[in-house]
């Protein structure tokens, strides 16, 4: 081969490299890339999950969701004071109904601790059929509860994200004075709730 040769090899390999370069290279086949946008793998399904089930059951949510008929109270979830029961609807017995003491909104924090804290939406408890319990509840039984129709109020996915904006729930992250919020992020909650729907709502 003369030198000329191979210096018409070499230039037209360089110009290739250029035109590949500028093009953005060979097409990549990697499965990230090649993913439907409109969902999400079964692990960031179930990293999702474990995000919303922190949520479930810190304390500001799983206080009205427990296996027996008496709310809990505090960070410690003792039960509720006054003999405070379910009801037959979920608003407390007769006579000592939720709102009773909870009222349209918190009271400002000028009124101190221990006063109790209200929501536009009306303080309330599942009905006893269907308690919905968080307290106690494994990942596992939390999760299929959740997205159950038959068990979560007869909601689909859809339906259960229009729930999470009922000014009771997102009480939770504007619990009023003395009370922890909950430590998740609405919008990574949001977030999370989305990516899990993405993901099929995987169950661990």
């Amino acid at each position: 081969m003369t030198k000329q040769s191979k210096m018409s090899i070499m230039t037209t390999c360089a110009i290739s490299a250029i035109v590949l370069a500028a093009c953005g290279g060979a097409p990549s086949t990697d499965s990230g890339s090649m993913q439907n946008p409109a969902h999400a793998s079964r692990g960031d399904g179930l990293a999702a999950f474990e995000v919303m089930r922190s949520v479930f059951q810190h304390p500001r949510c799983q206080n009205c969701h427990p296996a027996g008929d008496a709310p809990l109270q505090g960070d410690e979830g003792h039960p509720h004071l006054q003999n405070v029961l379910r009801g037959p609807d979920g608003g407390g017995e007769v006579g000592e109904r939720c709102t009773t003491c909870h009222g349209a909104a918190n009271p400002p924090a000028s009124y101190g601790t221990h006063i109790p804290p209200g929501t536009a939406s009306g303080w309330r408890m599942p009905p006893p059929d269907n308690k919905m319990v968080f307290v106690g509840a494994s990942p596992h039984d939390l999760c299929e509860q959740i997205k159950n129709p038959q068990k979560n109020g007869h909601r689909d996915l859809a339906a259960l994200q229009h729930h999470f904006d009922d000014p009771l729930v997102t009480w939770g992250w504007n619990p009023g004075n003395g009370r922890a919020p909950i430590p998740v992020s609405r919008a990574q909650f949001d977030q999370a709730f989305k990516t899990w729907t993405m993901a099929d709502a995987p169950c661990p």
